[in-house]
């Protein structure tokens, strides 16, 4: 069979199931799958391995036990799903380990999304249909990236039963908070050595005419300030802790913000302006915890005594995580020999190392030709401002053939009336189909 012709049979395959794929978007959408906490992650492995072991994949379910956020009514469940092409020989058609003379490709998908908030006009859980548009909450990120991948495996086996390898599909928890308790726990237990697998698609929204290559650097860290606690008719008798973080602002703002400003990246970093460095604060929370929604009393008059802060640092390929943190303690340093009475902790969270494939290994060169084909267009290689689960396939997993690409709108991520189009995934699906036929396929 010539290349034309079979990459003709696999687009015909892929068309029709064009309302297949809308159908299976729909029904992720609808499983309220939020984190935090982490509602209802069995249930849609549930779903997908009830698809998908009558399409000849072994699934294995998998709980995270003892992972952040794990518990009774939280579970934090995986699924792994993998199948094995006609080509191989018997003794190499099942199971979930290496293959002797044989390529895996691997599509890693997030079943999580983020809370709803306000604004929305649609029912964030119906998957409606509207104008080649599905809405939703995870519709973009990335359920429409999920169902593309599933349809695309689907077409390509049913055309070319008889390919050689094998291809893995997981739908992982947790990415939305870290990916603790799904691919860096599954990393943790071997299921992304480069033994096994040999190729990674992660189909994160990153727009269908680019590859992402990976991501920035983050560290994520808490600073309390520490005062004491008084009447607050008599604030001179105690010590405000909420005043001491506003000076820890105020230094922020007069001496590190404009200093990120200055650091930039030459990773291809979008949108443009993320090629700097940047700092987020979180939250801040100072005094009194606020009371029940159906309080109706007063606070009482105290001075508070302690002050919190969540800090989301992100930073470049081309700093070091070590001279990252000096920073901040060198701004805190300051504070305290500028202020009397000022005392602070930090304490780190989690930090991530900034990530980026080479443009010239296999999945990379594979998804271009392919997004070529499919597109008519030489694609654009990108590096997420954010992170995602490609820090643990690298950091845990060594791993480094490896790549996001997936259909929708970056933009459009944890907004309300999130969207993923129609033809995005059928475009996607094509890519990812196309690159399954020149991997895997004789």
């Amino acid at each position: 069979m010539s290349a034309q012709t079979a990459t003709s049979q696999f687009r015909n395959a892929l068309v029709a199931r064009r309302d297949e794929l809308i159908a299976l978007t729909q029904a992720l959408i609808r499983i309220p799958t939020l984190n935090p906490p982490g509602h209802h992650y069995g249930d849609i492995c549930d779903f997908l391995a009830e698809r998908l072991r009558p399409r000849g994949f072994e699934c294995q379910l998998l709980r995270a036990a003892g992972t952040p956020g794990d518990c009774a009514d939280y579970p934090r469940w995986n699924l792994i799903a993998r199948h094995h092409g006609g080509g191989l020989p018997t003794s190499e058609r099942s199971g979930f380990g290496a293959l002797a003379n044989a390529d895996c490709v691997h599509f890693n998908s997030h079943i999580d999304v983020v809370e709803v908030g306000a604004g929305w006009t649609v029912d964030p859980f119906g998957g409606d249909l509207v104008n080649d548009r599905i809405y939703g909450r995870g519709s973009c990120d990335m359920k429409g990236g999920l169902a593309a991948s599933i349809i695309a495996c689907e077409a390509f086996i049913d055309t070319f039963p008889d390919y050689t390898g094998a291809i893995e599909i997981s739908a992982t928890g947790d990415e939305e908070s870290g990916g603790y308790g799904g691919v860096a726990w599954l990393a943790e237990q071997g299921w992304f050595d480069s033994q096994r697998v040999q190729h990674i698609i992660i189909p994160e929204p990153l727009n269908k005419d680019r590859v992402c290559l990976g991501h920035r650097g983050v560290w994520w860290a808490e600073i309390e300030t520490h005062g004491r606690i008084a009447h607050g008719s008599m604030p001179f008798l105690g010590d405000c802790a909420v005043r001491h973080m506003s000076a820890v602002i105020n230094a922020m703002e007069e001496t590190l913000f404009p200093d990120l400003k200055t650091r930039h990246t030459a990773m291809p970093v979008v949108p443009v302006e993320a090629r700097q460095s940047t700092l987020n604060i979180n939250s801040v929370h100072g005094g009194q915890a606020q009371p029940p929604d159906d309080f109706t009393g007063w606070p009482s008059a105290v001075v508070p005594d302690s002050c919190r802060m969540i800090i989301d640092r992100r930073f470049l390929i081309e700093e070091d995580l070590d001279s990252v943190k000096s920073d901040m303690r060198a701004l805190l340093e300051s504070v305290k020999d500028s202020r009397d009475g000022f005392r602070y902790t930090i304490t780190d969270m989690h930090e991530v190392i900034p990530s980026m494939t080479s443009r010239d290994a296999p999945v990379v060169t594979t998804v271009s030709a392919a997004i070529e084909q499919v597109l008519g267009k030489t694609p654009d290689y990108v590096v997420s401002p954010g992170t995602y689960d490609q820090k643990h396939i690298d950091r845990i997993g060594h791993m480094k053939n490896c790549i996001a690409y997936g259909p929708g709108i970056l933009e459009l991520a944890h907004q309300p009336d999130e969207y993923v189009g129609v033809q995005d995934m059928l475009d996607s699906a094509e890519v990812m189909g196309l690159s399954l036929l020149s991997l895997l396929h004789n």
